[in-house]
C-alpha cells in the first residue's frame, strides 16, 4: 500500500499529520510530498515541517491513495497546483481512493472530480461545493471520494482512509 499526502505552504498540521501517524502506525507506506522545490512546508500557523519529497521528486501517480489536508491558504494553494488536480483525478478515475478534509475538497469542485457525490468539508466551502451533495456529517465516503469536515475530526478522517484501505 502507497499513499501519497501533498503539503502546499498554509496547510493545518493536525489534518496533515494524523494521517501521516496513523497510516505509519499501521505499516502503510506514506509519503508527504512538498508542492515547491523545497522540501520544507510552512503550515497555517508557522511551523515547519520536512517532507519526505519534493512534487518533482516522486511518481505520485504510481499510488493507491491521495491525501489533500485542509489549512489556510493551503487548501487554496492545492487548488491552484493542476499536478495536484492530475493527480486527483487520475486516482478517482481507476478507483483509488482520494481522501480530503477541512477546505481541501474545494480541489474536487474545482477540478469536477466526483460530481454528484456525497462530500463534507469546513462550512466555508459550503456554498461552492454546487456539484456534490454536501452533507456536513464529520466523515464522508461516497465511492473513491472521502472527506471530511475539519481538523477536530483528523483522527476519525484518518481512520476512515485506514479503514478504506485496509479494512
Amino acid at each position: 500500500m502507497k499513499v501519497y499526502l501533498f503539503l502546499a505552504d498554509g496547510f493545518e498540521v493536525i489534518e496533515a499529520m494524523t494521517p501521516v501517524d496513523v497510516l505509519r502506525r499501521a505499516g502503510v507506506e506514506i509519503t508527504t510530498v512538498s508542492l515547491t522545490s523545497s522540501l520544507t512546508v510552512t503550515s497555517s500557523n508557522g511551523v515547519e515541517t520536512k517532507a519526505d519529497a519534493t512534487l518533482g521528486s516522486v511518481d505520485i501517480l504510481g499510488g493507491d491513495a491521495l491525501i489533500l489536508p485542509g489549512g489556510y491558504p493551503g487548501f487554496e494553494n492545492l487548488r491552484k497546483n493542476d499536478a495536484v488536480g492530475r493527480a486527483a483525478r487520475l486516482y478517482y478515475e481507476t478507483g483509488r481512493l482520494v481522501a480530503a478534509i477541512c477546505g481541501a475538497p474545494i480541489v474536487l469542485q474545482h477540478y469536477g472530480i466526483g460530481k454528484g457525490h456525497k462530500v463534507t468539508g469546513h462550512s466555508c466551502i459550503k456554498d461552492a461545493m454546487t456539484d456534490f451533495v454536501y452533507t456536513g456529517r464529520h466523515v464522508e465516503k461516497d465511492g473513491a471520494l472521502l472527506t471530511a469536515i475539519g481538523a477536530g475530526h483528523a483522527l476519525e478522517f484518518s481512520m476512515a482512509i485506514l479503514e478504506a484501505l485496509c479494512g
